[in-house]
Order: C-alpha cells, then structure tokens, then sequence
C-alpha cells in the first residue's frame, strides 16, 4: 500500500505533467544551492524546475500518459515544466549548462514525442514565436504580391501595347486617297 505522501507527490507531478506544455529533465549532480536558484530565475516565471525522485515521477508520467522517459530517470533528477514557449526554456538551460558543466541536459517530452538531449538542443535553436510568425506573415505577403503581379501583368502588357499602337498610328503620315 503506497504511503499518502508518495501519492500525493506522484498525484501532484502527474498534475504538472497534464499542464504543463513541455518538460525538460535535467541532471544537477554538483550544482550548489545559489546556482539552482540562479538556473530557476534564468527559467523565468513560465518554468517551474523541481528536484524529483525517479521512481514517483516515473509513476506519475505513466499516469499522466507520457511513457519513454524511463531512459532518462536515473541519477539525480531535475525536471523543468513549462508553462509557454519551450524553445525559451531550453536555450535557458542550455546557456546556464555551457556555463555550469555540472548540469546535464538529459532530454525531455513535448507535444506528444520524447526528447532526447540532442532534440532539446535543436529546440533551443529555434527562433522566438514572434520571430517565426512574422517570417510566415513576410513570405505570405511576398506571395500575394507575387499573385497580385502576375494577375495584373497581362493587362498592364496589353494596356501598353494599345498605347503604342494608338502612337504609331498618330505619328504616321496621313495619306491622301
């Protein structure tokens, strides 16, 4: 029979897991206790990074639907659930791990497929939301020119073509019949 505070501890990260928009597991081993709180204010206030035990969290994953992050669970384990742009949470990690060796990306979940470390990285390159928008809003609107041009170029051309005729007609000579 599981104690009640283990079932709350799974039932509380199974609830992170439903709500969050992407997880991200971390390996800590070596961090002091001033640098996690430096990496949890790095994360911003959409990310909430929390020591877990393994086994609880493998539990909870399962509950929550998420299966494949068994490879990730050993050693100790740090999960970042966020809450907003994942891409934003991994380039924190990944900039605070360049800087501190001690932490480890391991991999993570987002939008229904495991991560691995590698993944995350990818992630962590991709350009801001906004960025991606107005990029896609930018080759849209080129496109409809693009449209609008070629709809409007026949008639531009015949348009031109009637003119120099009517001019060539104008500037020939009158004939007297």
């Amino acid at each position: 029979m599981a104690r009640p505070d283990k079932a709350a501890a799974v039932e509380e990260l199974k609830q992170q897991f439903e709500n969050s928009d992407a997880v991200l597991l971390t390996e800590y081993r070596g961090l002091t206790v001033a640098q996690m709180q430096n990496l949890r204010v790095s994360l911003g206030e959409n990310v909430s990074y929390a020591v877990v035990k393994n086994t609880l969290t493998a539990i909870a994953a399962k509950e929550a639907g998420i299966n494949d992050l068994d490879e990730f669970l050993s050693g100790p384990t740090a999960i970042a659930f966020v809450n907003g742009e994942p891409p934003e949470a991994a380039k924190a990690l990944r900039n605070f791990a360049k800087a501190n060796s001690q932490l480890v990306l391991k991999g993570g979940y987002w939008d229904g497929a495991v991560l691995s470390a590698e993944n995350v990285n990818k992630l962590a390159d991709l350009e801001p939301r906004e960025v991606l928008l107005a990029k896609a809003a930018g080759a849209m609107k080129a496109s409809l020119h693009q449209a609008a041009y070629l709809f409007t170029a026949p008639m531009v051309k015949a348009v031109r073509t009637v003119d120099a005729l009517r001019e060539k007609q104008d500037n020939a000579p009158a004939s007297d019949a």
